[in-house]
């Protein structure tokens, strides 16, 4: 999900890789060395991002990108609780795990990281709960899990300015949404906040694995000491991945896939809302939640879809949703396509 932005095997990224793989592979724990890669792809999206989020620390999944800003802003704060959202997905590590915000999937695995609160998404009233004890709180700029639910602009102005009121640590969960994903590159930016640290991963990489924690030189530097291998990683980085993902961001940008990942997203959400089986359709870019009426089973739709040759799937905390996320090169036919075969699978649930 939300990994293949540029398509699949892009000609431009799959260049890149072999580049790359004629040249040299791992060579040493990741900032040991200097490699033009990850310097390449780390200036770019440092490019692309407010001034202040300008260190990135490259690493190889989204659950190890919200390890590492979770650490950071314990350092940065010397606070230790944490605040996340009922119903958001953060990964599946231990730590990820701690502030996933459903119980059902993480009772087999506790004891987990202690100190750790859930708010309801898109509620200001909640806000008031983020204190001078709160170390970051850990948010989802578009709740996808839940079924794509789009927060108010006003929701997130106020969580910015309360993290600001209590020195509290804002980090911006962009897995699924970075990289052109919301009709923007990052999904912060339509609401017009700048977080501490933001997390990536998924659509960064062209298909290849990699993902990263951003924020300020100033702060990423209090991982340097006390201790001095404040976080590490062997692998964060590869340079193959690096290169990889160097090219998909700059096919993103020539191409502005942004931009037209919300024309693209409109259109097949106009194409489909008329359904007389589709109740909603939560859509930013070219990412969807369809909600069926409650009378049409979501599960026996995502099967249909899959004989008709269409690869969707359920949310971990929407039974009545599916979601639908092309790769943002989708053409105009292929758009139309999609519509008509949807539209065939809903007749026949």
């Amino acid at each position: 999900m939300s990994v293949s932005n540029v398509g699949h095997r892009h000609p431009k990224v799959v260049e890149a890789i072999k580049k790359q793989v004629d040249t040299y592979l791992h060579l040493m724990v990741y900032g040991k060395y200097i490699q033009s890669p990850q310097v390449k792809l780390a200036g770019l999206i440092s490019s692309v991002l407010p001034e202040s989020l300008n260190s990135v620390f490259l690493v190889n999944s989204g659950s190890e990108a919200i390890e590492g800003a979770m650490k950071l802003a314990k350092r940065m704060t010397g606070r230790s609780e944490m605040m996340a959202f009922k119903n958001s997905y953060h990964g599946s590590t231990q730590g990820a795990l701690s502030i996933l915000g459903d119980e059902e999937m993480k009772s087999a695995y506790r004891p987990l990281l202690p100190d750790v609160k859930f708010l309801n998404y898109d509620d200001i009233t909640e806000l008031d709960k983020i204190s001078t004890r709160t170390a970051c709180v850990v948010v989802e700029a578009v709740q996808a899990e839940a079924g794509i639910k789009v927060p108010e602009k006003e929701f997130m102005k106020a969580l910015e300015k309360k993290c600001r009121s209590t020195e509290t640590v804002l980090i911006l969960d962009e897995v699924q949404m970075g990289f052109g994903r919301t009709g923007k590159m990052f999904g912060f930016q339509n609401f017009d906040i700048i977080p501490d640290i933001i997390c990536i991963a998924k659509g960064m990489g062209g298909g290849m694995p990699i993902g990263a924690f951003i924020s300020s030189k100033e702060n990423m530097n209090l991982l340097t000491h006390n201790p001095a291998l404040g976080h590490i990683t062997t692998f964060g980085g590869h340079p193959v991945s690096s290169a990889a993902a160097l090219a998909s961001l700059q096919v993103i940008l020539e191409d502005d896939l942004a931009k037209h990942a919300v024309i693209k997203g409109e259109k097949i959400a106009a194409g489909l809302i008329n359904n007389e089986k589709v109740a909603e359709i939560r859509q930013i870019g070219l990412m969807l939640g369809i909600e069926l009426k409650e009378e049409y089973s979501t599960s026996k739709m995502v099967k249909v879809l899959q004989n008709h040759g269409l690869i969707v799937d359920q949310f971990l905390f929407n039974n009545s949703s599916f979601r639908i996320a092309p790769p943002l090169t989708i053409s105009s036919d292929e758009i139309e396509e999609v519509i008509k075969k949807v539209s065939i699978c809903l007749d026949e649930i």
